[in-house]
């Protein structure tokens, strides 16, 4: 990057990083709600008055972007492979389950309610996997408009809060055991904030009950899930990108690109989600520092400026985001939430009592 591009970034993603920094105190006192979503309703409020925000566009793109995308291969640092293999081994036929039944009601729903097809992939990756971080890794993948992330994130949002407010009580109805209940909390509540809260709700009503750190561990686990999603994603999106290429080359609308071949000027490199990879060798790290016996500790603040890049997105996207047009749009987003969160639960349910977890 050169100084002269720096220069011209800087103004917006400076004003990005001032507005993270009251949301993310925001979110550590309510983490039920949690600051990436505090940042994308403060960018959204501010849009309503603010038009003429020229000379901060460029570092506003960039922060929605490529900051984003550097959040989530810092996201890598918190993953200790070994410890994921370990203790959330038992629990993968139930993520494995809940993944794909949200990704098949959200391709049903696109495709029966005819809904828009980037927010059906972002509402069925991140119900099924980890909410806001799903949301973030998978948006550049498939080259989501930032209105399309800012209602997929308050769909999700809208179910987390739900789940971590009624699961504790419904587990103590359905007679769940503490270990039960980690791992439903773990596999059926998106985002680590919400699973931490119905969690900790839980082990306040059960004395000693300590589900805590286990639905953590089934959560982190199904975080590991990001990779493959957003791999067979860019994959898809390689292959759509061949075929039109391909079409337009034969029906002689590419013929100045002759040269460069029937692909045009499409690019591997390109399309290819670099960043993921990127998380997947944070993550190597981090086990193998732990597998030398090292504390993994010192990778608490990569972990928290992850958080913090986060944030700097969500007000970002907000920024770019229309509320009047969100909220109007927002009927079958919200019904497409609710169907996956809903399946996502049942299906969680239905495996633990199958395979007596309960």
């Amino acid at each position: 990057m050169t100084l002269a591009k720096a220069k011209t970034l800087a103004p917006g993603i400076a004003l990005c990083a001032l507005a993270a920094i009251p949301c993310w105190y925001l979110g550590t006192m309510f983490p039920i709600v949690g600051g990436p979503v505090f940042g994308i309703l403060l960018g959204m409020a501010i849009a309503l008055f603010w038009k003429d925000k020229k000379s901060l566009n460029d570092g506003i793109a960039f922060t929605s972007k490529k900051i984003l995308q550097y959040a989530v291969i810092l996201l890598g640092f918190g993953l200790n492979l070994f410890q994921i293999a370990q203790v959330g081994a038992m629990s993968l036929p139930v993520i494995c389950s809940t993944i794909a039944t949200s990704l098949i009601v959200a391709f049903l729903f696109y495709k029966i309610a005819k809904a828009p097809a980037n927010t059906s992939t972002l509402i069925g990756v991140g119900s099924s996997i980890c909410g806001g971080s799903a949301i973030a890794a998978t948006a550049p993948v498939i080259k989501a408009k930032d209105e399309e992330i800012a209602q997929a994130i308050a769909v999700v949002f809208l179910f987390n809060v739900i789940a971590a407010l009624v699961f504790p009580s419904l587990g103590g109805l359905l007679g769940m055991s503490n270990e039960g209940f980690a791992l439903f909390a773990g596999t059926a509540i998106n985002d680590t904030s919400s699973v931490t809260a119905a969690a900790a709700a839980w082990d306040g009503m059960h004395p000693g009950a300590a589900a805590l750190d286990q639905a953590v561990i089934v959560k982190l686990t199904r975080t590991l899930a990001i990779i493959p999603i957003t791999l067979v994603l860019a994959l898809w999106g390689i292959r759509k990108a061949k075929r039109k290429a391909a079409e337009a080359a034969a029906a002689g609308e590419a013929t100045h690109k002759t040269s460069q071949g029937p692909l045009g000027d499409f690019s591997l490199k390109r399309a290819f989600p670099m960043f993921i990879l990127w998380f997947l060798v944070a993550a190597l790290i981090t086990t193998l520092w732990a597998a030398a016996g090292q504390d993994t500790s010192v990778f608490a603040p990569l972990k928290d400026l992850s958080k913090f890049f986060i944030i700097m997105a969500m007000f970002a996207i907000g920024l770019g985001t229309d509320l009047v047009k969100l909220v109007k749009t927002g009927g079958k987003p919200i019904l497409l939430g609710a169907c996956c969160w809903v399946s996502i639960a049942v299906v969680s349910l239905s495996v633990q009592a199958a395979l007596g977890l309960w």
